[in-house]
């Protein structure tokens, strides 16, 4: 049944970025970590933080208001429930990913001119700079697909490789998860000079970097590196358009082993364009983050992926976010 809008449930939907804005600050800021176990007055967090005192005070009482911090007298702590997820180092920590979102959000602000124009927003990098906002997003990512990385690749089997090539492969994650899969494979990262030094260390710290070869480059300008048989490209294709995915296609084609194989993780949409919600909304993100990127139908992809040579794409794993996965073979 079609939701029933009502004028108050149309105001509630307007002011829902108050809330997100709240939090962005706070992410942006590094503010919990200031903290520590620490009580601290909102003098004292303005001192740490180099902020002003009268912006710091609101901005934590706003938090207090949303139970994100506790607030005895004229101290404040963070609990240790909220620490977890929203300090650097906590055990089950997205603050990556709040920050990210943050970016994300400086950028559909800018939604109705993007629109009007029909050219992507304009980049504005946060307090952190252009270096740590390249750091959120790599350490988003790998806290979003480091908790669904090994079921997926569970899911997939049988998909035996001996070298994989990932593709913006970041700091790892999905070779790791592929690498913990098949114990007699090897892989090669390939991805930009600033993302390669953190899968360097990631990889160190789990103990795989012997098996894996780290390549820079970038996928748009440059040919992958050869000799795999089985690539893996996650959550690239709805950066694209769909003749950037052909020429990325191509590349790949070209990097595989005779009878190799492709793999590509990312939103399915159905026909309509309208469903998977999820997907719906992921596209306005494409369009104001990317210059042709979008979320795109399976029979868009085969075709994308039969203009570049391959054969036989079929969806091996359905999800309503970004892990289904299409698999087609090098003719």
């Amino acid at each position: 049944m079609p939701k029933q809008w009502t004028a108050d449930g149309i105001l509630d939907l307007a002011r829902s970025f108050q809330p997100a804005c709240i939090l962005a600050a706070a992410a942006d800021l590094d503010l919990l970590d200031a903290f520590g176990t620490d009580h601290l007055t909102a003098d004292a967090v303005s001192r740490r933080l180099h902020c002003n005192k009268r912006g710091i005070t609101v901005l934590l009482d706003a938090l207090v208001a949303l139970q994100m911090l506790n607030k005895q007298s004229t101290r404040y702590s963070v609990p240790a429930s909220i620490a977890r997820i929203l300090t650097y180092d906590g055990a089950d920590s997205v603050l990556a990913m709040a920050q990210h979102q943050a970016n994300c959000l400086r950028r559909w602000d800018q939604l109705a001119k993007v629109i009007k124009t029909g050219k992507p927003a304009r980049r504005i990098p946060s307090i952190r700079g252009e270096q740590g906002d390249t750091a959120s997003f790599i350490g988003a990512m790998h806290a979003i697909n480091a908790q669904v990385a090994a079921k997926v690749v569970r899911d997939i089997q049988p998909l035996p490789f001996n070298l994989l090539l990932d593709v913006g492969g970041a700091s790892g994650t999905w070779t790791i998860a592929f690498l913990h899969a098949n114990p007699s494979g090897s892989a090669t990262i390939f991805d930009q000079p600033p993302v390669i030094p953190l899968a360097d260390k990631r990889l160190t710290e789990v103990g795989l970097r012997r098996r894996v070869n780290l390549v820079k480059g970038n996928f748009h300008t440059d040919c992958l590196p050869k000799g795999c048989d089985l690539a893996w490209v996650s959550a690239i294709v709805h950066q694209n358009s769909r003749h950037q995915n052909r020429i990325l296609f191509r590349k790949v084609y070209r990097a595989l082993d005779n009878r190799g194989r492709i793999a590509i993780r990312d939103i399915l949409m159905e026909e309509s364009r309208t469903a998977p919600t999820s997907g719906a909304l992921f596209a306005v993100n494409m369009l104001v983050g990317t210059e042709g990127g979008g979320t795109f139908t399976f029979e868009e992809l085969r075709d994308d992926l039969k203009a570049a040579g391959f054969i036989g794409a079929k969806v091996v794993r359905h999800d309503e976010g970004m892990n289904s996965v299409i698999v087609a073979k090098k003719e």
